[in-house]
């Protein structure tokens, strides 16, 4: 039987109201463990816990057998544990041995001795079978590898203990695997890993445990083989009815009416080219494929992020020229971005601010906006779409990733878009969450409009599209009736293809 390397007995947190109660988890030696659970059911915290950011309230905590109490990061460094946080804590003007030994420079006579740290950087990358340079600035690399040198960092910190924060949420499908190599060679060292992720299918393909929260209470422990993804859901949601957030449901629009968008003969650059489709009201179309197969620049350039170099956009029968985002809203098109804490939002802005953004001037009376209006908006969006905030005043980056994602969502239906591109909505967001989003793009398309939907979760392209087109290096290679799909792995095959 497995040591168990850390054990968590009857953690409570409270922040005003409990977060944690009597939450217990423990950690084999060599295992990954999978820590699952919405959006406000504990998990961070706990993981805050382990890692030194928070202090318990009550409750023990023991690695390898011993008490521990930490009081700060380095208190849990010091004991084995490092954090792969989501958003990477590198400096990107440093280089990747720099990285590497933050805070831990080798010095010698006073100087730092680069051509040391250089050396012990290189052995520890090939350790782990990283091919890196550990010359170069981290800027220069690639998210997936820039996730290496995370993992290579806390490796050279004599890490046993690593906790994973959602580290696919912006890798491509080759470097998930990349990653997932790097966890099993971890695991056959003896490391022990914390795995947090949204992605159901990735938890099971990866995980030994799994260890599911609910409103700050755990609600099942045990071995993931056997487990499938209803039954996590149902675990999370408390609902049997969870089987069914995702099921397809066949949905009535004219298709045989007039198109809402016409795209003909599109041309991007010498890749991307020759694209056609249309796009009818009240329809949800899907575009399916791998990494670098086209789906984002189609939709960047309707929206005028990319320039067009031939080809027709017709929107309502009539051909437009859009030149920029600008130009693109006042035509009729709203884009929920891949990325929306970069491109979809203000951080440092409130939910109220980032919301009313793009109707700025609708609110705006001899230069001063009509509070009470934009009041008014902002809270039907609170309550129509379930946005989860303590007020339309609170700084949005202090809100849950699914609920930053419904106020993206919330302030392009606030402006009337007609035409709604939403590219990989629910990347990091809960499957409540998800639900929730999947729900909202189904409303919108009832009311008439049109829905353009990226996902690389088949399952939600499953549950949610009308049509699928399938892209394959800029190139569309299929267009699938849903009703015509019987199975998740005819659609994968297409794109495959």
């Amino acid at each position: 039987m497995s040591q168990v390397i850390l054990e968590m007995k009857n953690i409570n947190k409270a922040f005003g109201v409990p977060v944690l109660k009597d939450v217990n988890f423990s950690l084999q030696q060599g295992e990954v463990h999978a820590l699952v659970g919405g959006n406000g059911a504990g998990k961070s915290t706990l993981m805050k816990i382990m890692t030194g950011v928070y202090k318990k309230d009550s409750g023990d905590i023991l690695v390898n057998g011993e008490a521990v109490d930490f009081h700060t990061i380095h208190d849990a460094n010091r004991k084995g544990i490092g954090m792969i946080f989501q958003e990477m804590s590198l400096v990107p003007t440093m280089t990747v041995a720099e990285n590497i030994f933050l805070g831990e420079e080798i010095v010698k006579k006073g100087m730092r001795c680069t051509a040391e740290m250089n050396k012990k950087a290189k052995a520890v990358l090939q350790r782990l079978n990283i091919d890196i340079d550990p010359t170069v600035k981290v800027e220069s690399l690639s998210v997936g590898l820039s996730q290496m040198v995370e993992i290579a960092k806390a490796i050279s910190r004599d890490a046993k203990i690593l906790v994973f924060d959602e580290p696919t949420a912006s890798l491509s499908s080759q470097e998930t695997e990349k990653l997932f190599e790097m966890i099993r060679d971890l695991k056959s060292k003896g490391v022990s890993m914390v795995y947090i992720s949204h992605r159901m299918n990735e938890i099971l393909s990866i995980a030994d445990s799994i260890t599911i929260l609910r409103d700050g209470c755990v609600v099942f422990n045990g071995a993931a083989k056997g487990m499938t993804l209803n039954d996590i859901i149902r675990y999370m949601l408390g609902s049997s009815e969870a089987q069914n957030k995702f099921s397809w449901v066949d949905r009535q629009y004219d298709e045989n009416g007039e198109d809402l968008l016409t795209v003909k003969n599109l041309k991007i650059s010498d890749k991307e080219n020759d694209i056609s489709f249309s796009l009818k009201k009240g329809e949800i179309l899907g575009f399916a494929g791998l990494m670098g197969s086209g789906r984002t620049e189609i939709v960047e350039t309707l929206f005028g992020l990319r320039p067009k170099h031939g080809g027709e956009i017709l929107l309502h029968g009539k051909q437009i020229n859009i030149s920029s985002s600008k130009q693109a809203v006042r035509a009729g098109f709203a884009l929920i971005p891949e990325d929306r804490r970069k491109q979809g939002l203000v951080l440092i802005h409130s939910v109220k601010e980032n919301a009313i953004l793009p109707m700025i001037s609708k609110l705006t009376k001899h230069g001063l906006v009509d509070e009470k209006k934009a009041n008014r908006v902002v809270n039907e969006n609170v309550k129509e779409l379930n946005i989860r905030t303590e007020g339309i005043n609170k700084r949005i980056n202090l809100l849950s990733g699914g609920n930053q994602q419904k106020v993206v969502i919330g302030k392009w239906i606030n402006v009337g878009a007609d035409v709604m591109m939403l590219d990989e909505p629910t990347a990091g967001v809960d499957i409540g969450a998800k639900a929730e989003i999947l729900d909202i793009v189904r409303k919108f398309a009832d009311s008439g409009k049109g829905v353009i939907f990226i996902s690389s979760e088949l399952q939600e392209l499953m549950a949610t599209c009308d049509k699928i087109i399938v892209l394959k290096d800029g190139k569309i290679t299929g267009e699938l009736n849903r009703k015509d799909i019987q199975a998740e792995e005819e659609l994968q095959y297409a794109i495959q293809q």
